[in-house]
């Protein structure tokens, strides 16, 4: 069966102007390829890059320890953003979102999906098994079904609490939940070099029915591009969705910024844009590089990110645009 593509849009020409000064742009694969590497959001991101680390140790692709690795929280019942367990729309009923993409630059998704625990793996045989990058809500329901995952009942005790707590005044403001903490993007390097990423989330808390925010997105919340680098984000779906920030920050990495410069680039547009209390929003972004260079950087205080590298899994804060 022929696998579908995903090439880059096209490399910025010449150079990239930043920080008043010009960056020649570094031709793709140049440099020293890094060992194993994995890199993830938030705290729930060190048991998911333990996973995933192991996979790369045993020999396993990138794409693979990418997939272990963030069925991890989509799997904990006590994680109120990631999978089985997480906080519904406000109607009270979990959808899930999961893009995955592998160093060929193939890649699958499902978005507003219900009812399976493990989204990722059903974008992971989107991926493999069918000409299309994306399937959606009931369709992408039959289809995992047909395969032969499993129906379950996603809403908690402890997350339908929390739904008809806020039901009391059902006051609609979304915003990313830093105390849950939003979405798990994990990016991993295996022994070969190769890079491969995966996104899933349960999204927004109190949505909108059939909301879908950037985290199923090829582009927004996830992209890979195995020559240069890849990037996933967290938080506000729309303010990254509008910015096509994971493609942002990888052509700013083909074009000679580090890691840590395309992530800082990329929030500086948010931050910059024409959005009303951007104060009042969270958007992080983590990237690598082939050289195994990492960044992360986020619109406010409070972001943090795992990195599994020579034998260390460690959490780190990111810095912040606002203080």
């Amino acid at each position: 069966m022929t696998k579908v593509s995903v090439s880059s849009l096209g490399a910025l020409i010449g150079t990239t102007l930043l920080k008043n000064k010009a960056i020649a742009a570094i031709p793709p694969g140049k440099g020293k390829k890094s060992g194993p590497l994995v890199i993830s959001t938030w705290n729930h991101g060190l048991d998911a890059n333990k996973e995933a680390m192991h996979i790369i140790m045993e020999g396993g692709r990138a794409v693979d320890a990418c997939e272990a690795g963030v069925r991890i929280p989509e799997a904990d019942p006590n994680n109120l953003s990631v999978g089985l367990g997480g906080l519904p729309d406000r109607e009270g009923k979990v959808t899930l979102d999961a893009c995955i993409m592998d160093e060929f630059g193939n890649c699958g998704s499902v978005c507003f999906l219900e009812h399976i625990v493990h989204p990722i793996s059903v974008a992971r045989l989107v991926m493999d098994e069918t000409p299309h990058i994306m399937l959606a809500g009931s369709g992408a329901l039959e289809f995992a079904l047909d395969n032969g995952f499993k129906k379950q009942d996603l809403l908690t005790k402890k997350s339908k609490k929390a739904w008809e707590e806020w039901k009391v005044e059902s006051k609609y403001q979304p915003m990313p939940n830093r105390e849950n903490h939003d979405t798990i993007g994990l990016i991993a390097i295996d022994k070969k070099g190769n890079l491969s990423g995966a996104c899933t989330t349960s999204g927004m808390a109190w949505k909108i029915r059939g909301r879908v925010g950037d985290s199923p997105i090829i582009g927004a919340g996830l992209f890979i591009d195995n020559e240069v680098g890849g990037a996933t984000a967290t938080g506000t779906g729309e303010l990254v969705i509008r910015t096509v920030g994971t493609f942002l920050v990888v052509e700013l990495m083909r074009n000679g910024l580090s890691p840590q410069d395309a992530c800082e680039e990329a929030v500086r547009r948010i931050a910059k844009s024409n959005i009303p209390d951007i104060e009042t929003h969270q958007v992080g972004y983590i990237a690598v590089n082939k050289a195994g260079e990492t960044g992360a950087f986020c619109l406010q205080p409070g972001f943090n990110y795992a990195v599994h590298k020579d034998g260390k899994n460690e959490l780190f804060d990111s810095d912040s645009y606002f203080i």
